[in-house]
């Protein structure tokens, strides 16, 4: 007889619950306590959100035992509290099951084991398979439904889990991998690789979750259907890309957005459907009134508006630059600070150093920039948390290799105050002299969230910092010998909900010293203009010049990515309408918007420049934009100082 599970699944799609961990620290919990405990400590808290979950119509529930195996534990002096914390999560779940009267299924949750594994080494794999057998035999035991493995990033590790489910129990088994928004996990293996190892394993459904929103989950499905035609699928993704506001991770993705993806998600295979982190009852309700219309065949009723801004989303010219790249002219500001000062209009281009040992296409596109123009290169510090090339060291070889100037997204992150001022030294000696000073995306929503994170000032201090050195001393006031010629940059995000809160800490940035100001990329100008109004009404005349960011859209599909899953970014009815209407044609139809917005954009108050996000490292396609400027513009000559 087939097990009622899998009888269930493949007679249609179920819904599977939302975050555990997002709720619970809305209701307080603290990212240092070990959360596994509090199915002992605060089971209140525990059942709620479980109620909360049945209440808007999950048919799966996922029991609190994602890190409640014996190394995470340990961590936490708790390794010999495996059986209590799974035994009291799975009966948790079976009281809700109770209370509410609903059929639903009791997942058992596994995560990794959280600690690195070499199970090429007999002792390590015997250790591997000892802790997840004693912690799969007590969610078995304690009566859960099936197995949920997820947010696996090492295949072999999630293959031994489900070999040993497969040899201790009967109970279906659902083994999920994160994948990044490459298409690829963190070791870089592809969906299709993964697809054939889990299915070779025995798991019984296998998928996706956590990482990215849905728009990427979608083609990460689609690569598994067609590697494995007759496997089960599942998707569980995050509610897109989170920020951190007020100390606290908001997740931009609306309930409106995860609805209108239900029926992509099945019509690429998925017969499990849910959320991970940043979803929430509300989010699940709304998928399923879109999962059970859709199961009626009617069309899921589209959301009244897409989340807006009322959310909580040339010629080259030789300017004798060789010259001044060279690290013995220490006594004169950059080239890119000097065109600024003679009210040049500038250009940026952004590139993403690679996951990888060499960057010949981050080179390659820093060369094309060069041609068409850009006064400078932008390059990210390990964007998204995920770990790249170093920043500093791309930047190193574009302008040895390109003889073009480059602005390094400086963060606080990965550094400690004497490591902060160690690598800005080092950077001044390379002739990396442009800093965005940042405070930079948190390790645990990247690919190593074993990271941890140094923090030990933010942008402001940073910005204190790079001035200090400008003044010949250290940020403890001991002398330097000589004075720096640093460039700095601070960031400013005109989309933030909170404005006032940001134009605070842009006032703080400025005032400790910085020469200009990045926007994060925006689609309506009148943004900039309400940032501008607001600064000024509280701090007087705007300090700084602006490079405002402009991201030309791809496709529909893109913009309605950047719009639901990426903090940040906000676009209009009337552009999100306009890549809808452009189908086939959406690159082109970006270029012409981005070209549109840039026109009115560099006629704007204290708008001096601005700096292009490639998608998908498509420069060429982004330098388009560039033809709506004069050659004038577009790296008009400057005489070395």
């Amino acid at each position: 007889m087939l097990n009622p599970f899998l009888q269930k699944l493949m007679e249609q799609p179920l819904l599977g619950d939302g975050a555990m961990g997002t709720m619970l620290y809305a209701r307080g919990a603290s990212s240092e306590q070990c959360l596994e405990q509090l199915v002992v400590d605060r089971p209140g808290w525990v059942t709620g959100i479980h109620q909360a979950y049945a209440s808007a119509g999950a048919d799966v529930i996922t029991t609190h035992t994602f890190g409640a195996n014996r190394f995470r534990l340990a961590k936490h002096g708790l390794e010999d509290k495996v059986r209590e914390f799974n035994f009291r999560a799975v009966r948790l779940v079976r009281d809700v099951r109770e209370v509410t009267g609903r059929a639903l299924f009791i997942a058992g949750n596994v995560g990794p084991l959280g600690r690195r594994l070499d199970l090429d080494n007999p002792q390590e794999r015997a250790e591997a398979e000892e802790a997840f057998k004693e912690q799969i035999g007590v969610l078995w035991e304690a009566g859960a439904d099936l197995l949920l493995f997820e947010t696996f990033s090492d295949v072999a590790e999630l293959e031994l889990a489900v070999q040993v489910a497969r040899a201790l129990c009967d109970l279906p088994i659902v083994a999920e991998m994160t994948f990044a928004e490459d298409g690829l996990t963190p070791a870089g293996q592809s969906p299709e690789l993964i697809s054939q190892r889990l299915h070779a394993a025995g798991a019984h459904v296998i998928g996706v979750n956590c990482s990215v929103g849905p728009s990427h989950v979608l083609g990460t499905l689609a690569a598994m259907r067609q590697t494995v035609p007759d496997a089960l699928l599942s998707a569980m993704p995050n509610a897109g890309f989170p920020r951190r506001i007020n100390g606290r991770l908001y997740y931009p993705s609306s309930p409106e957005y995860f609805a209108q993806q239900v029926p992509q998600l099945i019509q690429q295979g998925a017969q499990l459907i849910g959320g991970c982190c940043g979803t929430t009852p509300i989010h699940i309700r709304a998928m399923r009134e879109a999962l059970d219309a859709y199961l009626a065949g009617r069309n899921p009723r589209p959301p009244a508006q897409l989340r807006g801004g009322d959310r909580p989303a040339p010629p080259e010219v030789d300017m004798g630059l060789a010259a001044d790249l060279d690290t013995d002219r220490d006594d004169q500001p950059t080239l890119l600070l000097r065109k600024l000062r003679a009210g040049k209009f500038v250009i940026s281009v952004e590139v993403d150093p690679p996951r990888a040992f060499t960057a010949e296409k981050q080179i390659e596109g820093a060369r094309y920039a060069k041609s068409v123009g850009a006064d400078a290169v932008n390059v990210a510090d390990s964007p998204m948390a995920r770990v790249r090339m170093a920043a500093l060291s791309l930047c190193a070889q574009i302008q040895q290799q390109v003889e073009i100037e480059t602005i390094v997204h400086f963060t606080t992150r990965d550094r400690s105050l004497m490591g902060l001022q160690a690598d800005l030294i080092g950077a001044h000696a390379l002739g990396i002299r442009n800093i965005l000073a940042l405070t930079g995306d948190p390790p645990n929503l990247g690919d190593n969230r074993e990271s941890t994170p140094v923090y030990d000032v933010d942008s402001i201090g940073l910005v204190r910092i790079i001035n200090a050195f400008n003044q010949g001393v250290d940020i403890s006031g001991r002398e330097m010998g000589k004075r720096a010629q640093f460039t700095i940059a601070v960031a400013c995000d005109p989309t933030r909900p909170n404005l006032s809160e940001e134009v605070d800490r842009f006032h703080q940035k400025v005032s400790g010293g910085a020469h200009f100001t990045m926007t994060q990329p925006i689609y309506d100008p009148q943004l900039w203009l309400n940032f501008l109004r607001l600064y000024e009404e509280r701090y007087g005349e705007f300090p700084v010049p602006v490079l405002i960011g402009v991201l030309p859209l791809q496709s529909h599909r893109h913009a309605s990515f950047l719009h639901n899953e990426v903090p940040g970014i906000t676009l209009s009815e009337e552009a999100l309408e306009r890549m809808r209407k452009a189908g086939a044609n959406g690159r082109q139809e970006g270029v012409k918007m981005a070209q549109e917005l840039l026109a009115q954009l560099k006629e704007l108050p204290h708008v001096q420049g601005v700096y292009l996000m490639p998608s998908f490292g498509r420069y060429e396609l982004a330098c388009q934009v560039l033809e709506v400027l004069s050659p004038e513009e577009r790296s008009g000559p400057l005489s070395p100082a």
